[in-house]
């Protein structure tokens, strides 16, 4: 009885093995499949991921080559425009030199004073009892010299007093951004509160908004009225801003950074040159001092050279040297900041 039990029971465990084994040799296939599904899958949203990120990134560096490249395109037109401005602020007509030194007279009027001045230094020589080949120098002089040096030192001084002026009405364009006033507001403002002549200067912008012309084109035009880099500066910073954005604030108090960095290194230079200028000024004088105590001491041992055709010659001669010996040493003392 326990030998057929036995036997039963081993049967029965064997037919369960069998039936075990041949279930799994069926489903083992599907159970392979579906695991290896699930592993594709797992690769293949994997690889979407990775995917997107790399288009992620690869859009990001695709906006920044475009933006660098927005920028480069900017600076290289500016430049252009730049070195077109440049020639007519290192060498402008003379008609524009006198709209930059702020004068507003035409120049058909600025001819007559020219040649009033004219007629009236060489009436001055001539009374004087100067001699008959000094009067048309002195006419030229008078007509040709003294008007446009005049107006070369009314130039300088205006620009020397617009950069005294520029860096604290940045200091205020850049307050006033910060603080949520449009640009536009801003420049109003410096054209009613700056001090002369950066109000002049950007109320002409604020006309040229009026005008139609926005404020980068604007600002681009300040140095056509206002000969100098700072000025030039400012234009580009606004044009940049403009066209490839970024924070305007930021952009001016460095450009006011810079501006005030350039005024230290320009009082820096102009005080490491004192010495050079003190010794040049002592030696153009010089000769002049020595002929007016040689003719306080001995008259009729100088007076020779005011008198007669070779003094004249040489005093002539003496001049030329002069000019160009004080011609140098300008060049040498004058650093470009």
């Amino acid at each position: 009885m326990f030998g057929i039990d036995g036997t039963v029971l081993l049967f029965v465990l064997l037919a369960g093995c069998s039936a075990g084994a041949v279930a799994y040799a069926f489903l083992f296939t599907r159970i392979s499949n579906e695991q290896n599904a699930q592993k594709r899958l797992r690769t293949v949203k994997s690889a979407d991921t990775d995917q997107i990120s790399v288009k992620a990134s690869r859009d990001r560096l695709a906006e920044v080559a475009k933006r660098r490249r927005s920028i480069q395109d900017s600076l290289k037109e500016l430049d252009e425009k730049q070195k077109l401005k440049d020639q007519n602020v290192k060498k402008p007509p003379l008609k524009v030199q006198i709209r930059q030194a702020g004068l507003h007279i035409s120049m058909e009027r600025f001819y007559l004073y020219s040649a009033l001045c004219g007629l009236l230094l060489t009436a001055v020589v001539f009374f004087s009892g100067a001699s008959v080949y000094v009067i048309p120098g002195a006419l030229l002089a008078g007509a040709l010299g003294i008007p446009r040096w005049l107006v070369m030192f009314m130039r300088a001084r205006r620009v020397k007093a617009f950069l005294n002026e520029f860096p604290n009405a940045l200091d205020v364009i850049v307050r006033a951004v910060k603080s949520g006033l449009p640009l536009n507001d801003a420049v109003r403002l410096i054209a009613s509160e700056a001090q002369e002549p950066v109000r002049t200067e950007f109320r002409r912008i604020v006309e040229s908004q009026q005008m139609g012309l926005s404020i980068p084109e604007a600002a681009m035009r300040l140095p056509e009225t206002m000969p100098c880099p700072e000025a030039g500066f400012f234009g580009i910073v606004i044009q940049i801003q403009s066209q490839a954005g970024g924070n305007l604030s930021e952009a001016l108090g460095n450009l006011s950074r810079v501006l005030r960095d350039r005024k230290k290194m320009k009082a820096k230079v102009q005080a490491l040159s004192m010495e050079a200028k003190a010794s040049a000024a002592i030696i153009g004088s010089l000769p002049i001092i020595v002929a007016g105590l040689v003719y306080i001491s001995s008259p009729s041992y100088i007076m020779p050279l005011f008198v007669t055709s070779t003094g004249h010659l040489l005093l002539g001669i003496a001049a030329v040297w002069m000019s160009m010996g004080i011609f140098v040493m300008k060049k040498m003392m004058n650093f470009e900041v």
